[in-house]
């Protein structure tokens, strides 16, 4: 494994910035469904729990498009072999001349239009929904280019699929992150308990479209990287890191379900605050399982893959 001082920095601040886009989706989607429900009204329940959407969303996009920046920046050191302090003056190159800086450079555009479409303070409008998911598509897009599907070549399949799975990565782990930590915790009050079983059951059902395309598109990137050479598994950083990477997804299914099929039942049929603190710590279980699978992916990201070692 790379012990280099800027690779970790590297995969550190992709970690972070996975989490942060994440968050921000799962919060939109939070907050579309709260605004549809009226919550942002001064005199609902669930007030609270639609403000913390809201800032949860913002928050993160924020948070990304510091850390996108930051990346590019970490790019330009890398690729200039410039210390770190000085590799300012070759951002500007790498980001206009090289397919690294380019899809970077995307990427801080879609977390800044990310920016844009979370910062009204109103009501998550369909107008609001829609920007946000371009948004999402373009920042998904940019990581995908500098990712090992960029090998296969611009615009190629396995950068479309691999879109793909960033986007259902984020949406499931956003959904569960940011409704575990920010905004179920508001929707706690027993005269808000209706609207914390609506939106967990909303939460769930996307989650489950979520992880179908993250396990389709999954499994194809991991048929892709291993190049037809199963030793690597073994025999590689990056084909172990794959390995805890899958077992954290099905920890993390295992918890999703346990939640689905058990606690969350449970609570409809009683709307009791035990069970809403079940259904919520359960989810809290499941959320830092997930950021432990952005940080392998993070890991693999900035690994050499398994077709490249197979030859």
């Amino acid at each position: 494994m790379n012990t280099d001082p800027l690779w970790i920095a590297q995969v550190a601040l992709a970690a972070f910035a996975d989490i942060a886009f994440a968050c921000t989706l799962g919060a939109v989607l939070m907050s579309g469904w709260l605004s549809k429900e009226k919550a942002y009204a001064t005199i609902s329940p669930a007030r609270m729990g639609w403000t913390r959407a809201r800032r949860t969303a913002l928050g993160g996009a924020l948070a990304l498009a510091l850390a996108n920046l930051v990346l590019l920046w970490l790019q330009a050191a890398s690729m200039s072999g410039a210390p770190l302090v000085d590799a300012g003056a070759s951002v500007w190159a790498v980001a206009t001349t090289t397919h690294a800086g380019i899809g970077w450079t995307i990427a801080l555009a879609g977390s800044v239009l990310l920016v844009l479409a979370t910062a009204s303070g109103g009501p998550m409008s369909t107008a609001r929904l829609a920007a946000a998911a371009l948004a999402a598509i373009v920042a998904a897009a940019g990581k995908a280019s500098v990712g090992h599907a960029a090998d296969a070549g611009a615009f190629s399949a396995a950068e479309v699929v691999q879109t793909v799975h960033l986007l259902a990565t984020a949406v499931w782990g956003g959904v569960v992150i940011a409704g575990a930590f920010a905004v179920l915790p508001a929707l706690g009050t027993s005269l808000a308990r209706a609207f914390l079983i609506r939106i967990a059951q909303r939460m769930s059902a996307v989650a489950v479209v979520a992880v179908i395309l993250v396990l389709a598109t999954g499994i194809f990137n991991a048929l892709r990287g291993l190049g037809g050479a199963a030793g690597v598994l073994e025999e590689s950083a990056w084909g172990q890191v794959l390995i805890v990477k899958a077992v954290l997804v099905v920890t993390a299914l295992i918890f999703g379900a346990l939640n689905r099929w058990s606690a969350l039942p449970r609570l409809k049929r009683t709307a009791a605050t035990v069970d809403a603190h079940t259904v919520t710590g359960v989810m809290r279980v499941e959320a830092l399982v997930m950021m432990a699978v952005f940080v392998a992916a993070a890991v693999l990201s900035h690994s050499v893959p398994g077709f490249a070692l197979a030859g």
